[in-house]
């Protein structure tokens, strides 16, 4: 466990996700206290953390002095203002995704985090994960050589929501790491997709993302999916990268697939694909010691408001596109500085 008693963070909401956090950052010893609405959670997580300190509502939380930031893992609807209410109140944010439900509510969060001189930090939690560190470093190279297209699949069976669609609840973390793989927003996007459970709110969405220099990416996600699957494929005018979560073994798999020109026709020179290694931590806790130390040293996190901000935009982009029945949505592409190691 690493030292990090001085940091005071409290989870606020501990359901399906907020109790993973609770247990991380009890792990690295940085939970004072947690706040949840539902008094049978509040009860069942003070018999499993006895030391942390319980509220009465988030209010309380935020008028207690002892408290240096606080991680929400609210529903989507309730992020931005909590954020900014503790952001008033002197505390750092870390934030689930998606960081608001709109680029201007999460663009109100970035101007508060700017005014208060507190930190934000947001959920992404794919940009923490060792494969695409590894993958990131493939890139940075030059091995996978000029990237080309990326696309990913997030698809499981639930858990389905009522106040977001497919788009919102799954595609963050997988915008969030094509925008770090590519280094910049893109310049037009489209997006499909179906409603089958409730009126206007998609079960499953396809997304295409088109950048600068030609480079595309396409995202397919669903909640009304008979396997989970949790996909990530990254093409290079060299070697192809395949990185699948679901997997019980070799998740990360390189491919020195080639496409050579024979006079007229094409022809593909497939050969067995190399695994990968990468580091074993899992990501949540990374996740977790990171936010730690920022609000420890005051540096900016690697996940900060900006990229949720550009996160939104590519969110609120699809969801035009989608509501429009495919149409396709202009972007002004943005270059932003591109991270290449975790």
């Amino acid at each position: 466990m690493n030292n990090q008693s001085e940091v005071r963070i409290c989870v606020v909401g501990c359901g399906h996700w907020g109790k993973n956090l609770l247990r991380n950052f009890h792990q690295i010893g940085c939970l004072h206290g947690y706040f949840d609405q539902a008094p049978d959670r509040m009860e069942s997580f003070g018999r499993q953390y006895p030391s942390a300190r319980t509220y009465r509502s988030y209010e309380e939380l935020l008028r207690d002095s002892e408290v240096e930031a606080v991680a929400l893992a609210t529903p989507a609807e309730q992020h931005a203002p909590m954020a900014i209410a503790a952001l008033r109140a002197g505390k750092d944010v870390f934030v689930e995704k998606p960081m608001a439900l709109t680029p201007e509510s999460g663009q109100d969060v970035l101007d508060a985090s700017l005014a208060t001189r507190r930190l934000v930090m947001v959920g992404h939690l794919l940009l923490y994960h060792p494969a695409i560190e590894a993958i990131q470093q493939l890139l940075g190279s030059g091995e996978l050589g000029r990237l080309e297209y990326i696309y990913s699949n997030r698809l499981s069976m639930g858990k389905i929501r009522s106040e977001e669609n497919a788009l919102w609840s799954f595609a963050p973390h997988d915008i969030s790491v094509i925008l770090r793989l590519v280094g910049h927003s893109p310049v037009q996007v489209s997006a499909t997709g179906g409603a089958y459970l409730q009126p206007n709110i998609a079960d499953v969405t396809v997304s295409d993302l088109l950048f600068n220099h030609g480079t595309r990416a396409h995202i397919f996600v669903s909640w009304l999916h008979p396997y989970k699957e949790q996909r990530l494929v990254v093409i290079g005018s060299k070697k192809m990268v395949v990185f699948e979560e679901t997997r019980p073994t070799a998740k990360l798999l390189l491919y020195d697939n080639r496409i050579a020109r024979n006079g007229d026709y094409f022809e593909a020179a497939q050969s067995q694909p190399t695994e990968l290694s990468y580091g074993s931590e899992e990501p949540l806790r990374i996740e977790c010691q990171h936010f730690a130390d920022c609000v420890r040293t005051r540096q900016n996190p690697r996940t900060p408001a900006e990229e949720g901000v550009r996160v939104l935009e590519v969110l609120q982009a699809c969801q035009r596109s989608l509501q429009l029945n495919g149409e396709l949505v202009q972007m002004n592409a943005r270059a932003f500085q591109q991270v290449v190691a975790i």
